[in-house]
């Protein structure tokens, strides 16, 4: 009987306690953390901590100056994560920053039509340097030195349709290797 006298009273202290300090301790919490949902969360926890510890107090200890202090300690925890979350935040936004920034002067830098003319270059090189001797003889005078298909016939002693032969060759080899920078190619011509 007594037992269940204590539990009784227990419960009508705790609901006293309860619905008299609800609505003060809920604006301390608020007036530091700016949350009403987050104060109201502090306050229940508090006073569900003081519900399972209510045995441990000794008689005439202030209960409303725990639950209150355990409010306070609650609300420091909260604000000390919201410190260290922000400036985790804040050190991921600075390096976000800083990427960003750096990417923005790499992509100002960056010539496209320099990096596809310097491929190119290494492509027709390579293509040239693979070519049977003649062909490339050919070609070169063609292309480099501006020499007729004529001039190229007569100072290689071949007639004029081996010339067109081996410089038709060249370029299809050329247009087959080349093909995927075909389109940027024409971009980049009609940007200029």
């Amino acid at each position: 009987m007594e037992n269940e006298n204590k539990k009784h009273t227990d419960i009508t202290f705790f609901n006293t306690l309860f619905s008299q300090y609800k609505e003060p301790f809920i604006r301390f919490a608020y007036s530091y953390l700016r949350d009403k949902e987050v104060a109201e969360d502090l306050y229940m926890e508090a006073m569900m901590e003081y519900w399972e510890k209510r045995n441990e107090f000794p008689d005439g200890a202030n209960i409303p100056g725990y639950v209150l202090t355990a409010i306070k300690n609650k609300a420091l925890n909260h604000l000390r994560h919201l410190h260290v979350q922000f400036e985790v935040e804040e050190t991921l936004y600075e390096h976000r920053v800083r990427e960003l920034n750096f990417r923005i002067m790499s992509l100002d830098a960056c010539s496209p039509s320099d990096l596809f003319t310097d491929e190119i270059r290494k492509i027709i090189k390579k293509t040239l340097d693979e070519l049977p001797e003649q062909s490339r003889i050919i070609f070169m005078k063609s292309r480099y030195s501006n020499k007729t298909n004529r001039e190229i016939a007569e100072e290689q002693g071949v007639s004029l349709k081996a010339v067109e032969y081996h410089i038709t060759k060249v370029l299809k080899i050329l247009r087959f290797r080349l093909k995927d920078y075909f389109p940027l190619l024409f971009f980049f011509s009609n940007c200029d």
